[in-house]
């Protein structure tokens, strides 16, 4: 619905018009108003504080007399001290009158004021020399004189009178205000009674507009309404195909990151057991046949010493020989050097069995192992990264067993977790070094803590801590996120712990969390049941 065109118009030109006549009437009157009001807000202020200013000259006035006539009276210079002390506000307070009501300063009582005013203060002065002199009773009598008490009666004489005709020049510009008030509230007046019709006459056409308008505006928000109905439909069908595709993305990445860790830990089991069974094949053959080389030489030992003993003759080749390989020296050694090569090679056979320990790849299914038995299995692997080199200190490992039973497992599982949990430690010490070397840190020694104790009776619980940086607990939130990582862009992947999280909460039942603070340092608690119940699936 829309108003006819002629209203329309002639409503527009009645609206302009009013609109102008009411400017042209209101804006010089507010103008008038609003300067009276700053000129009756200033005249209020001024009454205020001459009254105050009028208060405060009689009071410091009574200060000085009382101080002047205390000081005759004792002879303390304090008194004179206390005068001197109020005799610039005195001054001040004058001056401060003086701005405000310059008039009442200039008349001929003003000068009787001021001639009065002068010679009680040098009365005063004179009283202060005297009882520096040693004469108080003269001084005394100075004050307490007839002339004193004259000009001390002229002086207060003139400032009531002073103060009376400010109070009437202040009263006569209150008149003025309240008259010039009155004249602008007429002619308010005056226009209110000529405005009232032509805008009544406006309302009743924004009435008929705004009528039309809003029966147009009813059609709008029902097409609004249609509008948004139909968006709602499409944006929840949207919705509900985004959810499906994030959880889709969720799966098609958590699937991913097994695949990547699941290939790596069994590319490094694959090469650690070859690289093991390499080793350990020529190994063995070494160690088998150092017991027959000791045996061997034993006996051309023996006999060497039975041909010395029949062999008599001191200038023969063979005793020439004897001298210069210094036989007896070989003797002596040769049992010593097979000992230690016995000793390496049962150390590389060690070694050897602690790597395919850590590889597992024969061990798919569950079984009851030895913890502390995987735990020193990666120490081993990762021994290389604990020592001291030119970037770096030592880091100390701290074994804190408890008397663990054996615990059914996942070892290859378990070996990954604390590979990761391992490497992370030492990569926040790595860079507690950097931030020591840079000097905004001091150095202490690196440590990294092993605990394992039985909780209950039916969980074990693995605490592995280091003393590095430690980690803000808004990271700390995020820590078990697939691909959420703190190390810098290239020295992290973000899937260790998520692994980690996954092997010891989803395969083991188990619990998982990290205790830490920026400063001081990281543990992980891992918690997992001695005995898994038979619902597990096997991974």
């Amino acid at each position: 619905m829309h108003l006819p065109y002629k209203l329309r118009f002639a409503s527009s030109q009645l609206i302009t018009v009013t609109v102008l006549l009411t400017l042209l009437l209101f804006i010089p009157q507010v103008w008038l108003n609003l300067q009276a009001y700053y000129e009756f807000n200033s005249i209020t202020k001024n009454e205020f504080k001459l009254q105050i200013l009028s208060d405060e000259i009689t009071y410091f006035d009574e200060v000085l007399t009382m101080s002047a006539r205390m000081n005759a009276a004792t002879g303390n210079t304090i008194w004179e001290q206390r005068y001197r002390q109020f005799e610039p506000k005195l001054d001040i307070a004058i001056k401060e009158s003086i701005k405000l009501a310059p008039k009442a300063y200039k008349n001929e009582d003003a000068k009787k004021i001021d001639a009065a005013n002068q010679r009680l203060v040098a009365m005063e002065y004179q009283s202060f020399d005297l009882v520096n002199k040693n004469q108080k009773e003269t001084a005394q009598k100075l004050l307490f004189s007839r002339e004193y008490e004259t000009q001390k009666q002229i002086y207060a004489d003139g400032v009531m009178k002073r103060k009376y005709n400010i109070s009437l020049e202040l009263q006569q510009k209150v008149d003025e205000y309240y008259q010039r008030i009155l004249w602008a509230i007429s002619e308010s007046s005056i226009s209110l009674a000529m405005l009232i019709p032509a805008w009544l006459l406006v309302l009743h056409l924004l009435q008929q507009y705004l009528k039309a308008k809003k029966i147009a505006q009813a059609a709008l928000e029902e097409t609004n309404y249609q509008l948004e109905m139909q968006v709602t439909e499409r944006t929840a069908k949207l919705k509900h195909k985004n959810i499906q595709l994030q959880n889709t993305l969720q799966e098609l990445q958590h699937t991913q990151v097994q695949l990547i860790q699941n290939e790596k830990m069994s590319s490094l089991g694959q090469l650690v057991a070859g690289v093991a069974h390499e080793i350990n094949n020529p190994v063995n053959f070494i160690y088998g046949n150092l017991m027959h080389i000791r045996e061997y030489s034993q006996q051309l030992l023996t006999l060497i010493k039975l041909y010395q003993q029949q062999c008599s003759s001191e200038k023969s080749e063979i005793t020439t020989l004897i001298n210069e390989i210094d036989l007896e020296f070989i003797v002596d050694d040769m049992p010593k050097i097979l000992s230690s090569m016995a000793v390496g090679t049962e150390r590389i056979r060690e070694i050897v069995l602690t790597l395919r320990n850590f590889s597992r790849l024969d061990e798919a299914e569950m079984k009851f192992v030895d913890i502390h038995e995987g735990i020193n299995s990666t120490l081993l692997i990762l021994q290389y990264r604990f020592k001291e080199n030119h970037k770096q200190q030592e880091i100390a490992i701290i074994k804190d067993y408890g008397n663990l039973p054996l615990v059914e497992c996942y070892a290859g599982g378990l070996n990954q977790v604390f590979m990761n949990i391992l490497s992370n430690a030492i990569d926040a010490l790595h860079q507690r070094e950097v931030e020591y070397l840079k000097g905004d840190i001091e150095r202490q020694l690196n440590s990294i803590i092993i605990h394992t104790q039985v909780k209950n009776d039916e969980c074990v619980i693995i605490s592995i801590k280091d003393n590095g940086l430690g980690i803000t607990e808004e990271d700390q939130t995020r820590l078990f996120d697939p691909f959420f990582t703190t190390k810098p862009i290239g020295k992290g992947t973000g899937l260790g712990l998520s692994i980690s999280y996954e092997i010891i909460v989803e395969k083991h039942k188990g619990k998982i969390k990290c205790i830490s603070a920026p400063g001081k340092g990281t543990e992980f608690v891992i918690e997992i049941p001695i005995k898994q119940t038979r619902s597990i699936v096997t991974h």
